[in-house]
């Protein structure tokens, strides 16, 4: 595709999440893109399809309320930043109580549709083998958990740093006309109402003790995938196999995805379910729906069978079974300045799960940061940097230099990745959260309730400042 700005083109390797929202920010700037994608020449061990921007792992981009919740703000400052990926995930969510989920398929054909049709992005099917030659004076590495091997060493070779992995598990989906409905029951947790919701979207099985007890020991006696050439990667705790997890103790799957709290049978209402496995929909027609917390490393025949013993899913008839892939990523505090950019080669950045941060969203807001700080460069400008204070710029800094550096083991890596949660966020002014008038006893919990509220208003007022545009007014989904 041929275009019309004065300007030389930046080169964005990786059509996944970072890489799309990244070649998009560039041309909303003016700047002309190419966009390396090597899926249609190669595939990898977890993509099926060659669309941009596809989900691999779950269809949810997890709790869309910015009032009080870390992911619903980056979410919506995202969205002040005029982000394709909130755009697209906007245009195609399903129910998903209080969460922000999407019709994996038609959200990867829009963003694949935008960036084929904005007249300033060229895509390029091929796969990069090693680092982009030095003629490609800017360009974003943006190819996320699957580097080929290839790229990874020339990563290394590069930097002189081993690149960490750890596994990623992949949760099974059901075909929703084999479920058991005179089991199961439709019932949100707590009945909360999201985004497109209506308080009863997620499918729930429930489990008396001796079900729970018996499921636990089969998926501890399940035949795993053997680690192999990645023996002794470790696995990030927020995606960890459902296995694993029973491995860990008997009631860690009852506080963890398989927790009763919040719901009623419908059938019998008088019973509380010891514990309960939930189904969220993965796609617009409701036809399939996935196994909440499911992430497994299990063989596929032992899937099978270990989860038709979750009553209701007896007969499940499953559209993906689980999966494993590796993550790989690099050790950015260390390699990558504030604007992203490889210390040691100015003009190549990297985004996304490559550089340590864990999850669609914050992927994709790295992306989103990266082609803004490049475009700015190609322009001739300095990087905006977005303020400290925002959930873009609290993650940016936990990338970039918010890691715990060990003094007993100085020479130990400290830094893992990391999903925008609150804690990356500096704390508030002192004296910011006072007791509400006419409120006798102020407890913790209502405390932490206000403290993330503030947070989250003073990050969308700072990130507006920073984007120069109006502040939206948020209310809660509810």
């Amino acid at each position: 595709m041929t275009n019309s700005s004065s300007f030389s083109p930046i080169h964005v390797i990786g059509g996944g999440l970072a890489g799309s929202e990244a070649a998009w920010q560039i041309a909303s700037a003016g700047v002309p893109v190419i966009l390396h994608e090597m899926r249609g020449v190669r595939g990898t061990e977890a993509h099926k399809t060659d669309e941009l921007a596809e989900l691999v792992c779950s269809n949810s981009f997890r709790s869309d309320d910015a009032t009080s919740n870390a992911v619903g703000v980056i979410h919506a400052e995202m969205r002040l930043a005029g982000s394709l990926i909130m755009a697209s995930a906007d245009k195609h969510q399903v129910p998903a109580g209080g969460a922000l989920a999407v019709d994996r398929d038609g959200f990867s054909a829009a963003v694949t549709q935008a960036i084929e049709s904005h007249p300033l992005i060229t895509i390029v099917r091929e796969e990069i083998q090693g680092l982009p030659p030095k003629e490609w004076d800017q360009a974003i590495i943006a190819t996320g958990p699957l580097t080929a091997p290839s790229l990874a060493g020339a990563i290394q070779a590069e930097t002189g740093a081993d690149a960490l992995a750890f596994f990623d598990a992949i949760a099974p989906i059901v075909y929703r006309d084999s479920i058991n409905m005179d089991i199961c029951w439709y019932q949100s947790r707590y009945d909360k109402v999201g985004p497109g919701g209506t308080g009863k979207d997620y499918i729930n099985c429930p489990m008396d003790e001796a079900q729970y007890n018996a499921f636990v020991d089969a998926l501890i006696a399940g035949d795993a995938v053997g680690f192999k050439e990645w023996e002794g990667t470790p696995y990030f705790d927020g995606c960890l196999p459902i296995e694993v997890m029973a491995e860990r103790g008997r009631e860690t799957l009852r506080h963890g995805p398989m927790k009763p709290m919040g719901l009623t049978n419908a059938h019998n209402p008088g019973v509380k379910a010891y514990a309960v496995v939930q189904l969220r929909q993965d796609n617009a027609l409701g036809t399939l729906y996935n196994i909440v917390g499911f992430q497994t490393k299990l063989k596929y025949g032992a899937q099978a069978e270990i989860f038709r013993l979750i009553p209701g899913l007896e007969n499940a008839e499953f559209a993906r079974l689980g999966g494993l892939h590796r993550n790989t990523y690099i050790n950015s505090p260390t390699l990558l300045d504030r604007s992203l950019t490889l210390k040691s080669r100015p003009g190549l950045r990297f985004a996304g799960q490559i550089t340590g941060c864990e999850g669609y969203v914050e992927s994709a807001s790295i992306g989103l940061l990266a082609g803004r700080f490049a475009a700015a460069e190609r322009k001739g400008e300095s990087p905006s940097l977005p303020p400290h204070t925002t959930a873009l710029g609290s993650l940016l800094n936990h990338i970039t230099g918010g890691h715990i550096v060990s003094d007993e083991e100085p020479g130990k890596r400290s830094f893992q990745p990391m999903n925008i949660n609150f804690g990356l966020f500096p704390e508030l002014e002192p004296g910011s959260i006072v007791k509400p008038e006419g409120v006798k006893r102020f407890r913790g919990k209502d405390k932490t309730i206000m403290k993330r509220q503030l947070i989250a208003k003073r990050a969308l007022a700072d990130c507006a400042g920073w984007l120069g545009v109006q502040a939206p007014a948020i209310t809660k989904s509810a």
